[in-house]
């Protein structure tokens, strides 16, 4: 199908990227022949990396955060304190879920501090049911709390209705405390995995108690049906909510499947040191405990930003021997890691497997590649302009959609 046609206002700006280092590409062609190497990862392979165009498709939005496509190519796209919306190929828009002015409303939008409308991800029978879900921060209940929605939107994507929330009891800092306002630390990415289950991020509220409890639903990545029950194989240990897939994060706003393995990395916001990129395993603790602990002075019992790597470790092997080994930790800074998408499909080059990873504070895109056991083995800066990452998401055409805190989407198309 023809591309959607751009904003003729913002004109496209071409950016030309440095190629990999001869070290990493040397690497990826060799493990790509290793007879070791399982055939069902997707290894780069080419020499080149890829030219990019970046082409600025929607500007002077209100906090854009999630982007997610029909099989057709079209695209939908959340705002914070707005809601949903999709944009059509004739370049109108039409406003789905959200605030006044949308076809279904939805009163109870909290938009506050980090939280608001953020992810959105379509069933992967969407050509059937025409299902769309939405992690939303809601007022609906006292405290406030997070929750994920479905909606069923028409055959030509011009109304919503049939709200039903199937998860309504995902954590929400609802009071502010030394460390941030209410609405701090909510995740709120989801994605349908190749399993076809959803799965869903969350984050510690600024709660030293949250990330290893095995009730509350923060500081969590939740694994489960398109009803909102817990898909089977979770593995969370016995006690623990049947729907935690993973446990012990702190803020993850990222969440991506490997091509060809389907295993989930998700990226993980640091205290003040030590972004985390991670691959999950069923039922596994990714090691983020900030409860009082000896010989740190805790604001509200919230240890998060007290100690140093040493003391207060975002993986902390010490307390969880077992815990997920980061797959890169951002050279040891934090800086507001975010979206993460895998880049797949030959026209990107040697990045093809590779794992894009938007940070916000850092205001950058970097690009992960992968070893065979998920451990970064080069990273690469993709040039693309300084600016606040929150959303990328890769098209059906294999184009790269980027949401920025600017208000702006763009599309990034790739070339040699």
């Amino acid at each position: 199908m023809p591309l959607p046609p751009m904003a003729t206002s913002a004109p496209a700006r071409r950016v030309t990227l440095a190629r990999a280092t001869l070290r990493a590409t040397l690497l990826a062609t060799l493990l790509a022949a290793c007879d070791s190497a399982p055939a069902n990862i997707v290894t780069p392979i080419d020499w080149a990396a890829p030219v990019l165009t970046r082409a600025v498709v929607l500007a002077g939005l209100n906090g854009p955060w999630d982007i997610a496509f029909t099989p057709d190519g079209t695209m939908l796209y959340t705002e914070k304190c707005r809601g949903l919306s999709v944009r059509h190929a004739d370049g109108s828009i039409t406003r789905l879920l959200g605030t006044a002015g949308s076809t279904l409303v939805a009163a109870d939008l909290a938009c506050e501090g980090q939280s608001g409308m953020h992810g959105v991800a379509l069933d992967p029978q969407f050509a059937v049911n025409r299902r769309a879900y939405i992690f939303m921060a809601s007022t609906q209940s006292t405290p406030r709390t997070n929750r994920v929605m479905r909606i069923v939107l028409s055959a030509d994507l011009r109304s919503a209705a049939g709200r039903t929330d199937i998860i309504s009891d995902l954590a929400f800092k609802h009071v502010g405390n030394a460390h941030g306002g209410a609405g701090a630390h909510s995740g709120g990415r989801i994605r349908f995995g190749p399993d076809g289950f959803l799965y869903v991020t969350t984050g510690d509220n600024h709660d030293g108690q949250i990330p290893q409890s095995p009730t509350v639903l923060g500081g969590k990545v939740l694994r489960v049906t398109v009803d909102g029950v817990a898909a089977p194989g979770n593995g969370a240990p016995a006690g623990f909510d049947p729907r935690i897939y993973t446990y012990g994060h702190r803020n993850v706003q990222g969440i991506a499947f490997r091509p060809g393995t389907g295993q989930p990395f998700v990226s993980d916001h640091g205290p003040s040191y030590t972004d985390e990129v991670t691959g999950l395993r069923a039922g596994g603790n990714a090691g983020w405990d900030p409860a009082n602990r000896p010989g740190l002075r805790c604001a509200d019992g919230y240890c998060g930003y007290a100690g140093t790597p040493a003391s207060m470790p975002m993986t902390d092997l010490s307390r969880f021997p077992d815990a997920m080994l980061p797959s890169w930790t951002n050279d040891d800074a934090s800086q507001g890691i975010g979206p993460a998408t895998f880049l797949t499909g030959s026209l990107w080059g040697s990045w093809n497997g590779s794992l894009a990873v938007g940070i916000m504070g850092g205001r950058r895109l970097v690009i992960l590649a992968l070893d065979q056991a998920g451990m970064a083995r080069s990273v690469t800066e993709s040039g693309l302009p300084a600016t606040r990452y929150r959303g990328v998401t890769q098209a059906p055409d294999g184009s790269l959609y980027v949401a920025t805190d600017a208000g702006e989407i763009w599309r990034v198309t790739p070339g040699r």
